[in-house]
């Protein structure tokens, strides 16, 4: 099933409305009603009763994106939640990580102590915890030193910080987060994929594909990097869907 993004997304926000000062194409955007006047929505192109929100020469319109550009920017957006909760998360692990640091000791006795009761209850069912992979990787973090902690927790927080800017900028749809996005997200690829050859999980397996895909596909909408035409080729492609553009290009004759 296709989606219409133009009417989806003015049936969320309503229409966007304008008035060229350009007589022709001017009134090919008005259309009287018996209830007053209407004017074409530059996003959708149906026809919203009421004055136009904006008014002035064509060329001053507002940008709308329509069509493809629309469907990239909830692309963009979705990845743009999700970098945003994933930095969260990962600042929540460094806080966890730097309160561990500081109290390495107080950790340990409560977790031996712990170890201590439920060694005899898991021993009835015949599991080891002794011997468990589990529990030797959490001893392990306890001999850890206070300065490779503080470490990871300050690393994991420059981490996160790159995860939140990129959220923030591809949720507004600025270039520069669409080449950090691809930049961070190809350099981190190569660990994502080893951590795979130590355990495979479908966590991991889902996380690296999202990368993936998202690595290829704004490298290729966006037009980055030069390819397919480069930034040029994109800004053509994103004015040639302006409603007024088309209006403009479709031999209208524009007298002021």
């Amino acid at each position: 099933m296709k989606i219409d993004w133009d009417r989806r997304t003015c049936a969320r926000r309503g229409h966007l409305t304008y008035a060229p000062q350009e007589q022709g194409l001017r009134e090919r955007l008005r259309a009287d009603t018996g209830l007053g006047e209407a004017w074409r929505c530059l996003r959708c192109g149906d026809f919203a009763l009421g004055v136009p929100h904006g008014s002035g020469p064509a060329e001053d319109a507002p940008l709308v994106p329509r069509g493809k550009a629309l469907r990239d920017l909830f692309v963009l957006r979705f990845l743009a939640v999700e970098r945003a909760v994933r930095g969260v998360f990962i600042v929540l692990v460094a806080l966890a990580v730097w309160k561990f640091s500081n109290s390495q000791n107080s950790v340990r006795q409560f977790f031996d102590e712990y170890l201590d009761v439920f060694r005899p209850v898991f021993r009835h069912f015949h599991y080891d915890l002794d011997h468990s992979p589990v529990v030797d990787t959490i001893q392990k973090t306890f001999d850890y030193k206070h300065s490779t902690l503080v470490i990871v927790a300050v690393a994991l927080l420059v981490y996160a910080l790159i995860e939140i800017i990129e959220g923030v900028g591809l949720w507004r749809a600025r270039r520069w987060a669409e080449y950090l996005t691809v930049v961070a997200t190809a350099a981190f690829l190569p660990l994502e994929i080893y951590e795979l050859t130590e355990k495979v999980s479908w966590v991991k397996i889902a996380t690296l594909a999202v990368n993936v895909l998202a690595v290829f596909y704004i490298l290729l909408a966006k037009r980055l990097f030069g390819l397919r035409g480069g930034h040029a080729a994109f800004e053509a492609e994103r004015h040639s869907a302006s409603l007024l553009e088309v209006e403009t290009t479709a031999g209208v004759a524009a007298t002021v």
